[in-house]
């Protein structure tokens, strides 16, 4: 490296890893050799022209000092310059000039490609909206470069030439293209890790004890299909399979590495792997330093490895050309198609051995630890293209980065169910946050977003994860949330009957036509109105035949049977059991049974003419797999969803009031109430007219001006830094008149003193339902946009739910029926509806001022109050601190 400048690594189509950074005046030699060694074809097609002298002068304006007009990137394997990306800004305009060039060799890596998405994002974040280039009609592989990312493109051809004009603004096309590059250059990365043909166990130790020897042993037991060895300086066979003392004394270079080494040796031996020519690590050891992880990551980017772990159980892979169980683990799962992934190994073995108890097989494993390199986002692209996979199991403590988890996840949710346990739920490091929105916005609503919007199905411990798999692996889904109960014992369907509720599921009451005809097959004392107690006596056949009937009524989208066994049933020899799995055909709608006499938790009982049924140990553990079931099919019944496009916004000058402040107040903080308003009229908020008063006189003029059709004002006192008024007694309702306008402004700053620098007034808003909007950006998750109920009761009743930004029409939609207040908004008790279309512009305006603003750090309205004919937001307040933006959805490597 010949510069300190910060750098990122990513993927080519193949797999490979490139360094993209920005060039620097010492780049000057090695950008000219780049140019130097590119054929005169290949230069013409870049300069139009087979001379040096343009290749020089775009050299030496690429090494040049940077310049706020320019910008340059390149990327680079080893000491080798591969592709150079450059723009330089239309003096006084938010257009740039681009150009392109990759070496004669790296051509359909997608080189250029990856080039120009990272010069996209560096140009937005200088405040570009328009490339513009020039390029040889000639030269298809630059034109092709230009129009493959998916951003608006306009071109005009003047002879042998063509004109582009690129716009920059990251539309969902831009944002599916990236991501089906993405998805080919990780899966291809993945290949010698998931699906190696060569493995090498370092650190197989001769004792039989030791975490390496059982990976081995491991691996030669369950069959891998591929060349299997060790490295041992110490032994030349290790549990029958050969060792070397070296991987650079191996016969071959093997694809993946499992290193299992004291933590001072991992680097080392990393750096052995990549100059042999390995190209994937499985790091099980522990206890790395921050030096030794920091060393162990370098290694594996300089030498383009992908890696998992460290601190990890291992992975394994159960195709049958694969067969590779790189595992500590005591026992193997089962061969078959839920694709795997967690954090934490015994929670990863907990989930095998659950799986592989209930029948249900794994295709790929893998034990990602302390994550440095391959994440569960990685997992989620592997399994949505192996061919295998139809179920996705996640336990993941953390997010590196939850955006692209989230459009990576609700694409995958489309094709299977993705589980996940949803770990580390503590809000603790939130309790002393300052204002309304960041004490609402707690890890578990930014997590419970995430996934209800990428249609992640949570689940709070294994247990119920399991129960959901067995459900989802063995049964259809309902088509909604009505349930019919089927008991042979009353106390047990009543228990059955409120789980359900309690999982919001309904039972409802079934028509009087379906009553009769069950009670005309069920014994004498049943009751059929739902619960269905068919009383002690009922027979396997009397069963049957209910469960049919029920199955096929159309009242209800599941039936959910409990059992008890009873003398009865025994004494003439029926199994009440059977009912349900010795069938002659599948019932049309999904069934599960709830056996309180069972043993284990959830099993899957094979039925006669094949499949499965799912037997709960506990009607709760049944209400809620049932409950994720529904929520998965109507999570896949609702459209995708757009992000609309607003009017009357204007970024660009809301930018300039966010630089303008952060230059006066380098550290950010809550802005004064005429910055808000001139910062929140950019984006047309409907803002409650209001006007500043610095002394007593100013007070009574403009109340005089805003006093509401009653006459009547109010009167909230401001110093920098107050957040909440009401609390402090600094808001004074219903004032009338100037002598009461006066005495409120002269008790106000005789409460407050100096620390008051002058008062807001506001016409009194008059009567509508309070409500709560607001945005947090969320270190980790990005910006994340609240609603629910407003007023003084909104901490204490936390009424509020939440969304990712940016929102789509669908989001907003269901993030307003979200909290407990949703009706509201939409109508209670005859009343109407309030101005829904007005609420909902309210949120995608907060939700696409986050997104463009990355140094709003909170912000809420409350209240917004909310009528039949308009919104309006009544009290606002606006946090900013300095940030850099940093776009999600940019192809990196973490």
């Amino acid at each position: 490296m010949t510069t300190a400048e910060p750098f990122t690594h990513a993927l080519l189509t193949d797999g490979a890893t490139v360094r993209i950074r920005r060039a620097v005046p010492g780049d000057a030699e090695r950008v000219l050799a780049f140019y130097d060694a590119m054929s005169p074809e290949n230069r013409r097609l870049r300069f139009f022209s087979t001379g040096r002298r343009p290749a020089e002068l775009a050299a030496a304006r690429v090494a040049a000092a940077p310049k706020d007009d320019y910008e340059a990137l390149l990327a680079e394997a080893g000491d080798r310059v591969l592709g150079i990306a450059d723009y330089a800004r239309e003096p006084g305009t938010t257009a740039a000039d681009i150009s392109l060039a990759v070496a004669d060799d790296q051509h359909h890596r997608g080189l250029g490609t990856l080039l120009l998405e990272h010069l996209v994002a560096t140009a937005r974040d200088a405040g570009i909206t328009t490339f513009t280039a020039d390029a040889l009609s000639a030269n298809h592989a630059v034109l092709k470069v230009f129009t493959d990312p998916g951003l608006r493109t306009r071109r005009h051809f003047d002879g042998p030439e063509v004109r582009y004009a690129i716009d920059l603004t990251q539309t969902d096309a831009y944002l599916s293209a990236t991501d089906r590059r993405g998805l080919v250059a990780d899966v291809a990365s993945l290949r010698p890790l998931l699906r190696p043909r060569s493995v090498v166990v370092v650190g197989a130790g001769r004792r039989a004890g030791s975490v390496g020897r059982a990976v081995l042993r491991n691996a030669r037991f369950g069959g891998f299909a591929g060349l299997l060895r060790a490295v041992n300086p110490h032994a030349d066979i290790i549990e029958w399979v050969a060792s070397h003392p070296s991987v650079a004394s191996l016969p071959y270079v093997p694809d993946l590495a499992v290193l299992a080494l004291p933590a001072p040796a991992v680097p080392q031996m990393a750096e052995e792997c990549g100059e042999a020519g390995v190209r994937a690590l499985l790091v099980l050891s522990s206890g790395l330093t921050r030096e030794q992880a920091a060393d162990l990551l370098a290694h594996c980017r300089r030498y383009g490895m992908r890696m998992v772990g460290p601190n990890c159980l291992g992975l394994l892979n159960t195709e049958p050309d694969v067969r590779l169980n790189a595992t500590f683990a005591a026992r193997p799962p089962l061969p078959g198609t839920a694709g795997v992934a967690v954090q934490s190994g015994g929670v990863g073995i907990a989930v095998l051995d659950g799986l592989s108890r209930l029948g249900i097989g794994v295709s790929t494993f893998v034990s990602l630890g302390d994550k440095y390199d391959v994440s569960g986002n990685d997992l989620l692209r592997w399994w949505e293209t192996d061919g295998r996979t139809d179920l996705a199991v996640l336990h993941l403590e953390s997010f590196g980065n939850p955006r692209a988890f989230s459009r990576t996840a609700r694409r995958v949710a489309r094709t299977m169910p993705v589980l996940t346990v949803d770990a580390g739920r503590s809000d603790a490091g939130r309790r002393a946050a300052a204002s309304h929105t960041a004490a609402s916005a707690s890890p578990t609503m930014t997590r419970g977003a995430l996934f209800t919007q990428a249609g992640v199905i949570a689940t709070r411990t294994i247990g119920e994860l399991l129960d959901t798999a067995a459900l989802l692996t063995s049964q259809p889904l309902p088509e909604g949330g009505r349930v019919a109960v089927v008991t042979n014992a009353g106390g047990a369907g009543v228990l059955a009957a409120d789980a359900c509720d309690e999982a919001g599921l309904t039972v409802p009451v079934l028509s009087e036509a379906t009553t009769a005809q069950l009670l005309a097959d069920l014994p004498r004392g049943a009751s059929a109105a739902n619960p269905v107690d068919t009383t002690a006596a009922v027979g396997e056949e009397q069963l049957r035949r209910c469960a049919d009937r029920l199955s096929r009524c159309g009242e209800v989208d599941t039936v959910l049977v409990v059992l008890v066994p009873t003398a009865v049933a025994t004494a003439v020899g029926d199994d009440l059991v059977g009912a349900l799995v010795h069938r002659p055909s599948p019932l049309p709608r999904p069934v599960a049974a709830v056996l309180p006499s069972q043993s284990t938790r959830v099993e899957l009982l094979p039925v006669h003419e094949g499949g499965h049924v799912p037997a709960f140990g506990d009607a709760q553990d049944a209400a809620r797999a049932l409950a994720h079931a529904v929520t998965r099919a109507r999570w896949l019944a609702r459209p995708l969803g757009a992000v609309p496009a607003l009017t009357d916004v204007n970024g660009a000058a809301a930018r300039e009031v966010v630089v303008r402040h952060l230059a006066e107040q380098p550290d950010g903080g809550w802005l004064d109430p005429t910055t808000a308003a001139e910062l929140l009229s950019h984006y047309a908020f409907p803002l409650s007219p209001w006007a500043w008063a610095a002394d007593e006189t100013e007070a009574v003029r403009v109340a005089e001006r805003l006093a509401g059709a009653d006459g009547a004002v109010v009167m909230k006192a401001y110093w920098p830094g107050l957040v909440h008024k009401s609390g402090l007694g600094a808001v004074v309702l219903d004032l009338r008149g100037p002598a009461q306008v006066r005495s409120a402004y002269r008790e106000l700053a005789r409460r407050f003193g100096d620390r008051m620098t002058g008062v807001v007034v506001q016409p009194l808003a008059g009567r509508g339902t309070e409500l709560f909007a607001g945005v947090v950006q969320d270190a980790v998750f990005g910006p994340l946009v609240l609603f629910g109920l407003g007023g003084t009761a909104t901490e204490v009743l936390a009424d509020h739910a939440a969304r990712l930004a940016p929102l789509t029409d669908v989001d907003v939609r269901e993030l307003m029926r979200a909290p407990h207040c949703a009706p509201l908004v939409f109508g209670h008790r005859g009343g109407g509806p309030v101005d829904v279309a007005g609420l909902e512009q309210v949120l995608l305006r907060l939700s696409r001022m986050a997104c463009d603003l990355p140094e709003l750090a909170e912000m809420d309205f409350n209240p917004v109050l909310a009528r039949a004919e308009s919104v309006m937001v009544v009290d606002a307040r606006v946090r900013l601190r300095s940030a850099h933006a940093v776009d999600p959805y940019l192809r990196r490597l973490r």
